[in-house]
């Protein structure tokens, strides 16, 4: 498909700087396909009714890291400032990143991340890396001074929550955004964007999903910078999705068949839950447990095999997680959502309302293309 027919233009002032206080007072869009879509106005509050008893919620319990770093390159007199944001950890020392401006860069160069003094890494609040290999798409590996644990201590000593460019582009990171872009169930670090479906959740709403009798299951996987970039490609064939590591065990895995089974709804929390659980679903019966990279890029015309329903925020015009919710609900249907969010005063993106989207008829896999 074309690109542009996933555009919409979105108000500026639609653009979520900050969360809802408290997190779950968002609003919520519910989105059921129909000939004519069945739009419902909502609240994130509702959800526990808008489920029911045996349905289960699947969240990603990554946690995002301080992805952001700023350094020096130095070549003898020549010093050059570099950005970058680490998105794929390749092995205990080393990390995949996208570096400003890449062309700075070398292999061989040494970069020191953090304050500038002759403080050695471990002592002086710096990080060094040395530069081992290059993609003509300007990414970089760098292999760091420390490894394991004492690598992650000093990228928390060093580094910045990595916010969407959306919002730095409007505003600095400051210290409350070290809580308001991390859901509270965050467990296991490795991302570098929050599933921000997620962040609407309170221990509050956890108690009324409880006490309705809805499941609670997590998978992880670590989301990627990958998901800030604009998609460049003028048809959807010719986009390269950027690696992400996830995990579903086998015990999550079972669990949640029985629930498709029993005929309950299966309901990802986020894009995230959902591609990481359609990767573990690609073969024959169904999900299975899994571990490893996934790079699944979901548009329409795909069959969805692992999830009923997904709870997701308000998407980029263009961009891969606009088409995977088109996919899902349909794209004239979510033409037709996003219109009525701009129109009626929804907060978009990451800080921004939240929307329940039910399937088309059309977009989820049959028992028969299941078996296969």
């Amino acid at each position: 498909m074309r690109v542009d027919d996933f555009d919409f233009e979105l108000p500026q002032e639609r653009i979520a700087l900050r969360p809802a206080r408290p997190r779950d007072a968002a609003r919520m869009l519910v989105v059921r396909p129909q000939s004519d879509p069945e739009l419902q106005d909502a609240g994130v509050l509702d959800l526990p009714m808008l489920l029911e008893p045996g349905d289960a919620l699947v969240f990603n319990d990554t946690k995002v890291i301080p992805a952001q770093l700023e350094g020096t390159r130095t070549r003898g007199d020549a010093v050059a400032q570099i950005g970058a944001t680490l998105h794929l950890r390749a092995g205990a020392d080393r990390w995949w990143a996208f570096v400003r401006p890449a062309k700075k860069l070398a292999v061989g160069d040494r970069v020191r991340f953090g304050t500038t003094s002759e403080a050695t890494a471990c002592l002086g609040g710096v990080l060094d890396a040395t530069v081992a290999e290059k993609k003509d798409t300007g990414e970089i590996l760098f292999v760091f001074d420390l490894s394991g644990p004492d690598l992650d201590a000093a990228i928390h000593g060093v580094g910045h929550i990595p916010l969407p460019p959306y919002i730095a582009a409007k505003r600095g990171e400051d210290e409350q955004d070290r809580t308001d872009y991390q859901t509270i169930y965050a467990e296991k670090e490795g991302a570098v964007a929050a599933p921000t479906a997620g962040l609407h959740f309170t221990e509050r709403l956890f108690a009324a999903l409880d006490a309705r009798g809805i499941e609670r299951h997590t998978v992880t996987l670590h989301v990627g910078a990958g998901t800030f970039l604009p998609v460049k490609a003028d048809d959807t064939r010719d986009h390269v999705m950027h690696a992400e590591w996830g995990q579903i065990s086998p015990e999550t895995a079972a669990r949640l068949q029985a629930v498709r089974a029993r005929g309950n709804k299966v309901v990802a929390v986020g894009t995230t839950s959902l591609r990481i659980l359609e990767s573990a679903a690609q073969g024959p019966g169904g999900l299975a447990a899994f571990a490893g990279e996934t790079r699944i890029f979901i548009t329409p015309g795909y069959r969805f095999r692992a999830i009923d329903a997904l709870m997701t925020n308000f998407h980029l015009p263009r961009s891969t997680l606009f088409m995977l919710v088109s996919a899902l609900s349909g794209l004239d249907t979510m033409r037709a959502a996003y219109a009525h969010a701009i129109e009626t005063g929804y907060r978009f993106y990451s800080y921004g309302d939240s929307s329940l989207l039910f399937p088309s008829a059309s977009s989820i896999a049959s028992q028969d293309e299941l078996s296969r």
